[in-house]
């Protein structure tokens, strides 16, 4: 079958790894089932396994990605794919599972023509919903709406900070903030980034590092490095940052002394539990809320999509299809 996978890391270089081509069919274990991608989305997730970041090397080669939507080829049912393994014993929050995975960390991921997962993983895709949206829900989507929903202890007409405005969790975490009733506030590189997440629904943009007029109630960082004291400086005494990633580099100086004098609260947020996918899609046919799409590209040009979220070039998820 085609599939987009990593040949071995490449720490510096990560689409050197990168190939297109014939995979052996997926393995089917007890209680899985295959699923006949329609659609699947690219998350910065596939650059870290690029560059070996969370992956053994004995992994390797390994097809790439954790979001899909497709067909269910034991039931015909079209299905929203959980992106989170977990143990086949564990009962409860899957993202506290301390042996669970992502597709594509131990198993073979979603970019190809059919992904093996647990049945239990499988939710029914709304006919309201296309491949390409409902693909984009897994990880991007889903993060956001645990930050926001979850985890940040905010309530409606509280102010919260998206750190970064162009990329997947932020353009989700942007639309699901608006209409989870919070003032939303960014910030972005360029111009055009924050015209963009301002489009999408954020009340005011600034540029990175930006005096705000006032303190806000959370932070959402998924940056790292490059925006971590920003982060820090932003949120009122007694507020919160929740963080779900650090494209930018994992370990910034904690400035330990302003997080215990100000009493913030620094909390962590992975991923998203099933239940949680549903309340997302459940949220979106309520609401008519859709994600924002910001390129669909045949699987066979996936390089094409790499390559943008690498030089940063995104407003939204890059989407990969599937003909059915």
């Amino acid at each position: 079958m085609r599939a987009v996978y990593a040949t071995a890391p490449h720490a510096e270089d990560p689409l050197a790894g990168l190939a297109i081509g014939e995979r052996p069919e997926p393995a089917v274990p007890e209680g899985w089932t295959t699923v006949a991608v329609r659609a699947a989305s690219l998350n910065h997730h596939d650059l870290f396994t690029l560059r070996g970041v969370g992956i053994a090397v004995d992994r390797f080669p390994m097809i790439l990605g954790c979001d899909a939507a497709g067909v269910d080829e034991r039931t015909g049912a079209e299905v929203v794919v959980h992106a989170v393994i977990s143990s086949p014993e564990w009962d409860g929050d899957e993202t506290h599972d301390p042996k669970r995975s992502l597709l594509s960390e131990v198993h073979q991921g979603t970019l190809a023509e059919r992904v093996a997962v647990p049945r239990r993983n499988l939710l029914v895709k709304p006919a309201e919903l296309t491949f390409a949206e409902a693909a984009c829900l897994p990880t991007a989507w889903l993060t956001a709406y645990r930050m926001l929903f979850v985890r940040s202890g905010l309530r409606p007409g509280d102010t919260v900070l998206v750190q970064g405005a162009s990329g997947g969790v932020a353009t989700a975490a942007i639309a699901l903030a608006r209409v989870g009733g919070y003032r939303v506030w960014v910030t972005g590189r360029t111009e055009s980034k924050r015209s963009a997440a301002v489009a999408l629904g954020a009340h005011a943009a600034f540029e990175p590092g930006a005096r705000l007029p006032e303190r806000v109630d959370a932070v959402l960082e998924t940056v790292g490095q490059a925006t971590w004291a920003h982060s820090l400086r932003a949120v009122r005494p007694g507020g919160t940052i929740v963080v779900a990633g650090a494209t930018t580099g994992p370990n910034p100086p904690a400035e330990l002394s302003r997080v215990f004098f100000l009493q913030l609260s620094v909390v962590g947020s992975t991923m998203g539990t099933r239940a949680e996918l549903a309340g997302l899609i459940s949220l979106l046919r309520t609401t008519g809320l859709r994600p924002t799409i910001d390129t669909v590209l045949p699987l066979d040009a996936a390089r094409d999509g790499f390559t943008r979220m690498l030089d940063g070039r995104t407003a939204g998820k890059i989407v990969f299809t599937v003909p059915g």
